[in-house]
């Protein structure tokens, strides 16, 4: 239990630290600044590797699957491949949600702090549920192996269809119970008009932001679960690879289009997850197939979707 209070509280004075210091000032964030968070966040989660294998050599931590270190720091760097790569579509997402609301890019940063701080309790509460369902009830095993496996379909059948968060269920619910303006007043939530208080466009933005975070963990919950039931590294890889995604948006929001075969790796990953909690109970994938497979498909979609994109690039010169 000390262990988990440690992580999080290590997590919580992070992100003061990130709101209260770093960024305290509001501030466009520019693609330099955005490339070198990204690379401290993905080498800290890396890094962080490490201490799983030494928690998991030593009694600190309650290992209620009898993980060897080796293959609880394989699962735990399978998990946050997987949380990262499925993270692409949410990047997606957020961006065509702050273009919607015209969201000032010096006020993006705040919006996403405390969406991801929401995010973070959400997901905890659907981890916490997700074991208990797989640990007391063998079976949601094929339940949830199924609907990522329809949810990879659903990803390769489905047209492109724009999104528009104006129209979204949740935008015309929040307009029924708060009054909405169009105004913005500097970074805040709320501003008062006359005499009610009505809520900003970045409120409306992060209360969609965090409901559509909720449906992509939908798919990611159970495609890490299919991965290791240990709650403590279904949690810290989930946490890592969203406390990396608001550096990663601003690096990638303007280069999603050159990453369009990236889509087919994501496909790949839930089909095979999928197929390995169907086949949980029958085969065991060795700890180093599933990292292998994961590590390819992402990087054969990012290889292919680069040369593409340079092959368009040159062909329009």
């Amino acid at each position: 239990m000390i262990v988990w209070i440690i992580f999080i509280a290590l997590i919580l004075i992070f992100l003061a630290l990130d709101l209260g210091v770093f960024n305290r000032t509001p501030h466009i964030i520019s693609t330099k600044e955005a490339s070198i968070w990204t690379g401290v966040w993905v080498t800290i989660s890396f890094l962080f590797s490490g201490v799983i294998y030494w928690l998991y050599s030593s009694d600190i931590i309650s290992n209620v699957d009898n993980l060897t270190p080796t293959d609880a720091t394989l699962k735990y760097i399978t998990g946050y491949l997987i949380e990262l790569s499925l993270s692409v579509d949410n990047i997606f997402v957020i961006a065509v949600i702050f273009a919607s609301f015209r969201i000032p890019l010096k006020y993006q940063h705040r919006v996403l702090f405390w969406g991801i701080l929401g995010a973070i309790v959400f997901r905890a509460l659907m981890i916490f549920f997700g074991v208990i369902l797989i640990k007391k009830f063998s079976f949601t095993t094929y339940i949830f192996g199924a609907f990522l496996i329809f949810t990879a379909y659903r990803m390769l059948a489905s047209r492109e269809e724009k999104f528009n968060p104006k129209k979204s269920f949740i935008y015309r619910q929040v307009r029924k119970f708060v009054p909405i303006t169009s105004h913005m007043n500097g970074e805040h939530f709320f501003i008062k008009l006359r005499h009610i208080r009505a809520a900003t466009p970045l409120f409306i933005a992060l209360i969609i932001i965090e409901f559509t975070d909720v449906l992509f963990a939908l798919d990611s919950i159970p495609a890490i679960l299919a991965i290791t039931s240990d709650p403590f590294l279904v949690f810290t890889s989930n946490i890592f690879a969203i406390l990396g995604l608001r550096s990663m948006y601003f690096f990638l929001s303007n280069m999603l289009t050159k990453f369009y075969y990236l889509k087919f790796s994501l496909i790949s990953i839930l089909t095979f997850v999928g197929i390995k909690l169907i086949l949980a109970h029958h085969i065991k994938f060795p700890e180093w197939f599933s990292l292998t497979f994961i590590a390819l498909s992402l990087l054969v979609g990012i290889v292919i979707s680069l040369r593409s994109a340079k092959e368009s690039d040159h062909n329009n010169f």
